[in-house]
C-alpha cells in the first residue's frame, strides 16, 4: 500500500441546472448545462491524523469528511486539498474535492471499487450535505456536458463545442449552496425556468457545432428567470460585456460572472476535456 495517493478533479462551471428531488441521495440529481475548465482540485491522502486541509489552512469540509467516511469507514485520513479557484463562488470545488478524495482513497487503501462507485459515492456526500447536485458528473466525464433526462446521476451527453475555448470569469462573493437547495419556493421558481432553458438546450445538442456565447445566452436567460442573479456586481458586470457585444451570466451557484471575452478583473481560464484522475505517490 502506498503511503500517500493524491488524485484530480475539474473545477466546473455550471450554466443551468434544475433540480430533481429523490429520497434516495444516489438518486437525486440536477438537469443542466456545464463546463468543466483547466483548474481543478488536487487531493493528497495520507493515513492518520484524520484533518483536512484547504490551500495549506485546516478547514471543516463536511462533503469530504463525508466521502471518506463512506468508502473507507473507520480509517483515519489526512486530506490535503490545493486549488487556485475560490471555494463556495460555483466552481464546483465540493463535487471536485470529493471526487479526488474518492479516487485517491481508492488507490492508497486498495479497495478496488469502480470508477463510477467512487463518482456514485462522492455525489451521494454531495447531496446529503446539500452542497452540490450535478458537479460530480460533470467532473466525471470532463467537458461541456448537457444532462436533459432524469433517472441517473451521471448520465450527460456532450455539446458540440471544441475544447480549449477561453472562458473568462470574476468572483464576487460566496453564495451557501445549502440555502437555495433547502428552499422548497426558490427551488420551484428555480426548475420552471431550467424546464425553458432545457429545452433550447436540447435543440442545439445536436448541432454539428455550437459557439460558446451561444450556450451562454441560454444560460443567462435561466439565471435572470430564476431570481438567482441577484448580487449588484454579477449583474453590472453581465450588463458590461452585453453591452460591448459578449454574452456572460452568472455561474451557478455563485455571485460569480463567466463570459466569452475578457471584462473589468476578470481571470481567464479555458474549457477542458480532462477528467478526474489518479496519481499515486512513492
Amino acid at each position: 500500500m502506498a503511503e500517500t495517493a493524491t488524485a484530480w478533479a475539474p473545477g466546473n462551471i455550471s450554466g443551468v441546472f434544475k433540480v430533481i428531488p429523490h429520497e434516495d441521495p444516489a438518486r437525486m440529481h440536477s438537469l443542466g448545462l456545464g463546463f468543466t475548465v483547466r483548474e481543478g482540485a488536487t487531493v493528497s491522502l495520507r493515513c492518520g491524523g484524520g484533518i483536512i486541509t484547504f490551500n495549506g489552512e485546516a478547514i471543516e469540509f463536511p462533503t469530504v469528511a463525508a466521502l471518506l467516511q463512506r468508502i473507507a469507514p473507520g480509517e483515519r485520513l489526512a486530506a490535503e486539498i490545493e486549488t487556485p479557484l475560490p471555494l463556495s463562488s460555483g466552481f464546483g470545488l465540493s463535487g471536485a474535492s470529493s471526487l479526488a478524495a474518492a479516487y485517491a482513497a481508492n488507490a492508497l487503501l486498495d479497495l478496488g471499487l469502480s470508477e463510477r462507485a467512487l463518482a456514485t459515492a462522492a455525489h451521494v456526500a454531495e447531496v446529503e450535505n446539500l452542497t452540490g447536485l450535478g458537479d460530480v458528473c460533470a467532473q466525471y466525464h470532463g467537458g461541456c456536458l448537457v444532462k436533459l433526462v432524469a433517472g441517473d446521476p451521471l448520465a450527460a451527453q456532450r455539446m458540440p463545442l471544441a475544447p480549449g475555448a477561453p472562458i473568462h470569469y470574476r468572483y464576487f462573493g460566496s453564495i451557501r449552496t445549502r440555502d437555495i437547495l433547502s428552499d422548497p419556493e426558490r427551488r420551484q421558481r428555480i426548475n420552471a425556468a431550467a424546464d425553458e432553458a432545457l429545452a433550447a438546450l436540447a435543440d442545439l445538442r445536436d448541432a454539428p457545432s455550437l459557439d460558446l456565447g451561444r450556450v451562454i445566452r441560454e444560460s443567462r436567460s435561466f439565471a435572470a428567470g430564476s431570481g438567482l442573479m441577484a448580487h449588484e456586481g454579477v449583474r453590472a458586470a453581465v450588463d458590461q460585456v452585453t453591452g460591448s457585444g459578449g454574452e456572460a451570466s452568472m455561474i451557478m451557484l455563485g455571485n460569480a460572472v463567466f463570459s466569452d471575452v475578457p471584462f473589468a478583473g476578470s481571470t481567464e481560464t479555458a474549457l477542458s476535456t480532462r477528467r478526474v484522475g489518479v496519481k499515486i505517490e512513492p
